[in-house]
């Protein structure tokens, strides 16, 4: 018998509760304070099942953006409609099947990120980069039967292109999980995270930052006759990083980028 619930990983539900709010509450004024989130459409969350959702989203810091998207989810759950007002109430009771993919040797650097993994990570092995090294080795079967696994237990947040830099491809293991799974899709695009954090997502780097996030609608998939590139194509549209997009990009933002940036690529700023 045993003496406390678990998650389908094993993990204690009342530490990874406990872990959910303490890092909720220190996070908080990140989004509603020193920083704003300006969230549209968290009504649809609500509206989700409880099990078998996929959130695909762009990325633009490690931890930063999984932070917001939990606080966003809870706060929906609890009533709040595109706002993070009382956490204190929201965060009393987290749900606790959320779970969220990143790779596992960022998860392993440092205490807070395997504090963080424990709230829901399923630590991934990119099979195209290591240690800041481009590879190239053959997906782990057991990391794909990981995510099933949180599908069926609950939700999962993906960040498809799995880096923090804009207009990467989407990489072919979401669409093939997709396929395999058939969950619910649901696209969110964000913004300002880049300009508000380092490029971890832990260190303020200014401060009045409008951040944004944008849930959309469902993603519409035949998963019969949809191939794995009708997939993928489909979620770069969506979350908005298909190339097609750079070119709705101000050419005067271009310019200004152009001076500011000596070394650095144009989308750190």
């Amino acid at each position: 018998m045993k003496l406390y619930r678990q998650n389908v990983y094993g993990q204690a539900l009342f530490i990874k509760k406990a872990l959910i709010k303490l890092l909720g509450y220190i996070s908080h004024r990140r989004y509603s304070g020193f920083n704003q989130l300006e969230i549209t459409n968290s009504e649809l969350i609500r509206n989700l099942p409880e099990t078998g959702v996929m959130f695909v989203s762009n990325h633009q810091t490690y931890f930063a953006d999984v932070t917001a998207m939990l606080h966003v989810f809870n706060a929906s759950l609890y009533g709040n409609i595109d706002s993070l007002k009382k956490p204190f109430r929201y965060l009393r009771k987290p749900k606790l099947n959320i779970y969220f993919v990143a790779a596992d040797e960022t998860m392993k650097k440092g205490i807070f990120p395997r504090i963080l993994a424990y709230t829901g990570a399923i630590t991934v092995r990119r099979t195209w980069r290591a240690d800041g090294k481009e590879i190239q080795r053959l997906v782990n079967p057991s990391d794909t039967d990981n995510i099933g696994i949180a599908l069926k237990d609950g939700w999962v947040i993906s960040f498809p292109q799995g880096t923090t830099k804009p207009y990467q491809p989407i990489r072919k293991g979401t669409g093939h999980i997709i396929k395999q799974y058939k969950p619910i899709v649901i696209p969110i695009v964000i913004d300002g995270f880049r300009r508000s954090f380092d490029k971890k997502g832990i260190y303020i780097k200014k401060k009045g930052i409008l951040q944004s996030m944008v849930i959309k609608q469902a993603l519409d998939f035949d998963y019969d006759n949809d191939t794995i590139e009708d997939i993928i194509e489909k979620i770069s549209y969506a979350i908005e990083q298909h190339p097609s997009f750079l070119t709705t990009i101000p050419r005067e933002a271009l310019i200004e980028a152009e001076k500011l940036n000596k070394k650095r690529d144009f989308w750190e700023y």
